[in-house]
């Protein structure tokens, strides 16, 4: 049977989320993307100044200044895939399907760990302040501090300290992260924390105002004094550290742009279906200021 474009398109779309859930904590600009591209968000200009008990009239008379932002989205495409027509034929399970999910499961890690850089801040950061464990990302060497709730703690502090709200605050981390921190939790923290469980929405509990998410891997860092994000794909120095961020769902966006899905069925030249796939999706801190954002750095320890 002919494959039906459309419903692969809205079934790729409709779970680009899944078990990324994370990506859903975040402001959705899809609506502002023009021709399934370029992100284009009018934007308001600075407020007015309010004089208290005004002594001098008349009052100066100011213009607002409104700003346009716009970003190109990044382009994600799967390399083609060929199912030869034996395979469709002597095959007992589906392999087209078996295929198309593991394109659509490649494209979801791929545009989370990407969307996830462009979230990383380059200022705002806490050191991780725990004893000395080895280092357990890949490619890396030497020991570092062991990330605790002291150090979720005052990430919080660093946001309150910029007037963010304490609504909607999320801190993803990477596993290992994630069992530093419940080992650092005493049994009171632990039950208080695990109260807030909510499977449906990714969030494993709520500590220090935070909702508690976590993945295999989130972002690495350099062991510059002031760290540096290590771009997609960068092979890891042997100084890199793990990262936890921590962000209010105000202070990030993602916007989805559009979905594409190509076939060639029954292509001469190679004896069967190739298919392959297109998403546009982008990403970006919403202050240049990255206020409401904080990573949280693993430290270099002896």
């Amino acid at each position: 049977m002919a494959i039906q474009r459309e419903i692969w398109e809205d079934h790729i779309e409709g779970n680009l989320f899944k078990n990324n859930e994370f990506l859903l904590a975040s402001t959705d600009a899809s609506q502002f993307v023009l021709q399934g591209k370029v992100v284009h968000i009018p934007q308001a200009g600075a407020l007015p100044n309010v004089a208290i008990d005004r002594s001098s009239l008349p009052a100066s008379v100011t213009q607002r200044t409104d700003v346009d932002v716009t970003y190109a989205l990044n382009e994600y495409t799967t390399d083609p895939i060929l199912i030869p027509n034996a395979d469709t034929m002597e095959l007992s399970y589906n392999k087209r399907e078996s295929v198309l999910s593991e394109h659509e499961a490649a494209l979801r890690q791929v545009t989370a760990d990407s969307i996830l850089i462009d979230w990383a801040p380059a200022v705002n950061f806490v050191r991780t302040s725990g004893d000395a464990v080895i280092s357990h990302l890949t490619g890396t060497t030497g020991n570092r501090k062991k990330f605790g709730v002291s150090d979720l703690k005052y990430a919080m502090l660093t946001l309150n300290k910029q007037n963010v709200p304490v609504e909607e605050r999320y801190a993803l981390m990477s596993a290992d992260m994630y069992q530093q921190l419940t080992d650092s939790m005493d049994a009171t923290q632990y039950r208080d924390y695990s109260q807030a469980f909510d499977a449906k929405d990714g969030v494993l509990g709520r500590l220090y105002g935070f909702n508690i998410m976590m993945r295999s891997n989130v972002v690495t860092y350099t062991n510059d004094t002031t760290p540096v994000v290590n771009a997609y794909g960068a092979s890891a120095a042997a100084t890199d550290n793990d990262g936890v961020l921590c962000w209010q769902r105000n202070a990030v966006e993602r916007a989805l742009g559009e979905v594409k899905f190509f076939d060639r069925i029954g292509d001469p030249t190679y004896y069967g279906d190739v298919y392959s796939v297109l998403v546009r999706m982008g990403a970006r801190k919403r202050r240049g200021d990255e206020r409401g954002i904080v990573a949280i750095v693993q430290a270099a320890s002896a």
